[in-house]
């Protein structure tokens, strides 16, 4: 399964979704004869969509005599804007075209769909099984294809209608859970959840499409395709149930292509994919892959939260940064990706975690999100023009150096807030969290570190100043955002940049200000001493505010070298409602490219962070209480986290491949246990 990842991390790199349209060739007079455009060739890509399922099932008992059981499964979900759930996929294609003289076109396609939430579940009851519940997800799909189609030569517009069919197959995972009495002939007891994983289907596949060649080699098209998967028998043990089941799904899709062997031109051959950016539209992708290894170390005792020895995990991503341009100086941005893997244990015991890539959730098998999609108006205030690159969620062209910025949508709080050129991006630089970012930086996000909110920056001269409002999550920590908004954040910055010696530096503060119901570590030792009970702070949660304050340096030394630096407190009574628990740090580091020792692309990193909790923290955690990422049961000899990353960057053919090795002191503040060395390897592409 490594190996595969890999592969698809790889294609990833095309993983595109979203609209776009091909703008108009110019010509000189006299106007040329349009070429006819040529289909044949090789592609990969990417695409998006959404699916309705459904799934007709029976249940037999296979203890005692009882009665046969049947029903049905809506596999459809609405998408829920505030935990990002709903029945949308991503995916990836690759596939061979031929077109014969006559512009009739025969190919073959392979493709692989990651849904976020195909899911379906039934309730059932009777006598013999008590009350039950029967769900079936589906994990991942795939289609192997014929395609016959038709590419009229109309000119400029380059076109091809075709019909596809073939094979499909799918992994699902089918779900049994005990609510209420007991089964005859079965063991289950209420409460009990039976779990089948990566269940095979296989079936038919037949649909429709339209594709339109764009300049550059790249394609758009809009497909619809329905599977019928045929009929699927399982057993439950525990719940003495047999069940079999059919299953249909309806997709409609957009992708994006990219032909690896030809172009609008004929002859033409490409061997990596130009950026496809038009007046209005512009693509960009990003894959990373990342394993890391903790090797073993002094471990007396260990509590829910802690970091475990002798473990190694890995994570996978891939996104795709969609761009339109709606009216002057607005820009919408879409960004869908696929994310698998997991942190070292389930990303626990490290309050400086080790990998900026590992969310608070993990899953074995890749699946979909949305993780931002915002708008961005920039207003032109005058002063000297500044050109701007083409980059992820950035349109290339000018803007002033004087202007006002306003993004609102869903995006991280970490785009616009705390950002530094030497320690922000775990994809490409430092891996710690309290590296990349502020460790007391309790920004506003769920547990994949985005939400809604709004920001203004205001850029005039030498200074810039930011604020912003946030949604918080329903509870600390949690997947879910407040619907209702009632549970906000306010942050603001003041940033100057300067040259010092004659090279470029700034400096920020940055402050917030969160709103929400959270615990207190002291309320929540009382209230533990007056039941005799282990401290938890979600049981003494009522509606109050957090504050911090953070400072973030970068200074560029040498052309080849620069330097960062970060510090910041928050209050250490009240519990950190998104980020970490860390109640005070400082973090500082050196970057260095390799052109002095002949290597201009390499990049080698060296920093050092330390983080500190309160007094009461400190009891909160000795009495067995629990934080977002650390919790070791007891906490009897208390000291600073220290933490100090080392990495190296090389080009490896298209990706940069990171080494990098991390030595915690006393993780999760306990002196009882560690160090910990943690290595890592990184792959990361980007376009």
């Amino acid at each position: 399964m490594r190996g595969l990842r890999v592969v698809i991390g790889l294609l990833g790199l095309v993983a595109l979704a979203g609209s776009a349209v091909a703008a108009d060739m110019p010509v000189k007079a006299p106007p040329p004869a349009a070429t006819a455009y040529d289909w044949t060739g090789l592609y990969v890509g990417g695409h998006i969509g959404y699916a309705a399922g459904s799934s007709r099932w029976s249940a037999m008992p296979t203890g005692a005599a009882g009665p046969a059981q049947s029903g049905s499964l809506d596999l459809f979900n609405n998408f829920n804007a505030f935990n990002g759930m709903g029945s949308y996929f991503e995916g990836f294609q690759a596939g061979y075209n031929y077109m014969l003289p006559s512009r009739w076109l025969f190919g073959v396609e392979a493709d692989v769909s990651f849904p976020n939430t195909i899911a379906g579940t039934s309730n059932l009851s009777s006598a013999s099984i008590g009350t039950a519940t029967y769900s079936e997800t589906v994990e991942f799909s795939g289609t192997l294809r014929g395609r016959i189609g038709y590419a009229p030569n109309l000119g400029t517009a380059h076109w091809l209608f075709y019909a596809t069919g073939g094979l499909a197959w799918t992994y699902d995972q089918f779900t049994r859970t005990q609510i209420a009495g007991l089964p005859a002939g079965g063991t289950a007891v209420p409460g009990q959840t039976e779990n089948l994983f990566l269940v095979p289907r296989m079936g038919g596949v037949a649909g429709a499409g339209v594709e339109l060649a764009l300049p550059s080699n790249w394609s758009a098209r809009l497909e619809y395709l329905f599977t019928d998967y045929g009929n699927r028998s399982v057993t439950f043990p525990a719940g003495a149930q047999r069940f079999s089941s059919d299953l249909n799904v309806s997709e409609l899709r957009f992708g994006l292509n990219y032909k690896l062997n030809g172009g609008p031109n004929a002859g033409n051959t490409a061997i990596a994919p130009p950026t496809p950016e038009f007046d209005n539209f512009a693509i960009h992708g990003q894959t990373t892959f990342l394993s890391q290894y903790v090797f073993p170390f002094r471990n007396p005792y260990s509590g829910q939260n802690s970091l475990d020895p002798n473990q190694g995990r890995e994570t996978w991503d891939t996104t795709a940064y969609l761009g339109m341009r709606l009216w002057q100086g607005a820009e919408l941005w879409v960004n869908p990706e696929i994310d698998q893997g997991f942190g070292l244990s389930s990303t626990l015991g490290v309050a400086g975690f080790p990998s900026g890539e590992a969310y608070k959730v993990g899953a074995s098998v890749p699946y979909a999100r949305v993780p931002r999609y915002f708008v961005r108006q920039t207003i032109d205030l005058g002063g000297d023009t500044q050109k701007v690159d083409g980059a992820a969620n950035q349109f290339s062209g000018s803007q002033t150096a004087n202007r006002l910025v306003l993004t609102v949508g869903k995006f991280a709080v970490t785009d616009i807030f705390d950002t530094n050129k030497y320690a922000h991006d775990p994809r490409s630089d430092f891996m710690n969290w309290a590296l990349i970012d502020t460790g007391t930086f309790d920004y506003a996000s769920d547990a994949w570190g985005f939400t809604y909110g709004a920001a203004a920056e205001w850029y005039q001269g030498d200074w810039t100043v930011r604020g912003g409002l946030f949604d918080l999550s329903v509870v600390p920590n949690d997947v879910e955002l407040d619907p209702h908004f009632a549970q906000f954040q306010w942050v603001g910055e003041i940033e100057r940049r300067y040259d010092l010696w004659g090279q470029p530096g700034k400096v920020a503060l940055t402050g917030f200000l969160s709103r929400g119901r959270m615990g207190s570590f002291s309320d929540a030792i009382a209230l533990a001493a007056a039941t005799g009970g282990v401290p938890q702070t979600a049981a003494v949660r009522e509606y109050r505010s957090r504050a911090g304050l953070s400072f973030n340096l970068e200074q560029q030394i040498t052309a080849d070298l620069g330097m960062f630096a970060r510090a910041g407190f928050t209050n250490g009574n009240i519990e950190p409602y998104e980020f970490s628990d860390i109640d005070r740090t400082a973090a500082a580091g050196l970057v260095l490219a390799g052109k002095s020792w002949g290597r201009p692309d390499d990049t080698v990193g060296l920093a050092g962070v330390i983080n500190g909790i309160s007094g009461v923290h400190q009891a909160y955690l000795n009495g067995g209480g629990l934080g977002i990422l650390v919790g070791d049961g007891m906490l009897p000899h208390p000291a600073p986290e220290q933490i100090v990353e080392a990495y190296y960057q090389l080009p490896v053919s298209f990706f940069k491949l990171t080494l990098d090795y991390q030595f915690i002191v006393n993780p999760a503040y306990n002196s009882d246990r560690g160090p910990a060395s943690v290595v890592a390897a990184r792959m990361h592409a980007q376009f």
